[in-house]
């Protein structure tokens, strides 16, 4: 078979799947409520934020123009880690491109053939390739499970073990059990990463923080810098030991052009303007929870509340019927879901407006409401 047969076998599957995915663009000024961003506390278009972005182009360049261990590394990422570390109470703050590459590095570094991961089985997919590029000994144990990641360190005692987890999971928006996973952890001397993508901002300085565990020299911090701060770029916090270790292993950041003047400026910004307005998080929190209710699905711990849909089909027209409504939503299906439940994926930001809510949530329960 040729690559193109093979090409077009794999798109027709797809289309029979209800499984194509394509990019739609959208300008600057649209008049959709966008209810399917990750822009959580509404501050990417924050004036301070937005400031903070320009003043430092125009300063620094579009671009660091190098990776960090040649010239790449700027005053502005000392400022942002320093601040980021601060806001989470943590020791140190190492910045990276993306989320996705402070995941990969942070696993990457610390585990190889000799270490054992164990796996939440809902961990975010650059966890789950963080873990294949590793090669390490993996056990994926069910969700939410710490008798199962108890039971898995026991199995394999004396092995330099990490226990990944994200304090909000994505997709089912619950909460992990952190402060029983970092006991079980501590117990038997793992570590544990933690993926704070959807805990910082909505849960001020994240769920660590708020189970008293920041700090502590076995609990990792990973953090985007996309989701609740509206930039760019993705962190790794926790003790300088281990954030030294991956200045000098870590090969998404040893071979990646430091993160952009505009987005590290950009996240600092938004990491002061969320540490002075709470109210921005306890506006997310009754949003989701009032329309939670409404729809009759549980409440999630984060932004994003997931709405089950009885087909990959169905998820995509309900998607389609709200856009003719002015409202974007996000759609979960295979195999970015777990469990292989297509999803309407709402995210109930603080960016909108309390009319442009009110004028969403209306469209939401009719469309839902015909779906289900």
């Amino acid at each position: 078979m040729g690559w193109q047969s093979w090409l077009d076998g794999a798109a027709a599957a797809r289309e029979e799947a209800g499984l194509t995915r394509r990019l739609r663009p959208r300008g600057p000024d649209d008049d959709v409520v966008d209810l399917a961003g990750n822009d959580y506390l509404g501050l990417s278009r924050h004036p301070e934020v937005r400031r903070a972005a320009a003043d430092a182009a125009l300063l620094w360049g579009a671009g660091t123009g190098a990776s960090r261990l040649v010239t790449g590394t700027l005053t502005l990422h000392g400022e942002l880690e320093a601040e980021l570390a601060d806001w989470l109470g943590q020791p140190g703050a190492l910045t990276f491109s993306t989320g996705y590459h402070a995941n990969l590095s942070i696993v990457g570094a610390l585990a190889d053939r000799t270490a054992h991961v164990i796996s939440d089985a809902h961990i975010h997919a650059s966890l789950i390739d963080a873990v294949r590029l590793s090669r390490a000994q993996l056990t994926v144990v069910p969700h939410n499970n710490v008798a199962a990641v108890h039971a898995a360190l026991a199995a394999r005692p004396g092995v330099r073990s990490l226990v990944l987890a994200e304090s909000v999971y994505s997709v089912l928006g619950d909460e992990a059990p952190l402060a029983e996973l970092a006991e079980v952890c501590r117990a038997y001397g793992a570590l544990l990463v933690v993926d704070e993508a959807h805990g910082v901002g909505v849960h001020g300085p994240g769920l660590v923080h708020r189970h008293g565990l920041a700090g502590r020299p076995h609990v990792l911090v990973t953090a985007t810098l996309s989701k609740s701060l509206g930039s760019q770029g993705g962190a790794v916090l926790g003790p300088r030991a281990v954030l030294d270790h991956l200045v000098n292993t870590a090969r998404p950041f040893i071979f990646d052009t430091g993160l952009a003047p505009a987005s590290a400026a950009a996240a600092l910004a938004a990491a002061r303007v969320a540490r002075a307005r709470p109210d921005l998080a306890d506006t997310i929190r009754a949003r989701v929870t009032g329309l939670a209710h409404t729809l009759d699905v549980p409440a999630p711990a984060g932004a994003v509340l997931s709405v089950p849909m009885p087909s990959p089909e169905a998820a995509v027209g309900a998607q389609a019927d709200l856009l003719t409504e002015g409202v974007r939503v996000g759609c979960f299906r295979p195999p970015s879901v777990p469990d292989g439940v297509s999803r309407l994926r709402i995210t109930a930001g603080a960016g909108v407006t309390e009319e442009e809510w009110e004028r969403a949530t209306k469209a939401i329960d009719s469309v839902v409401g015909e779906v289900r």
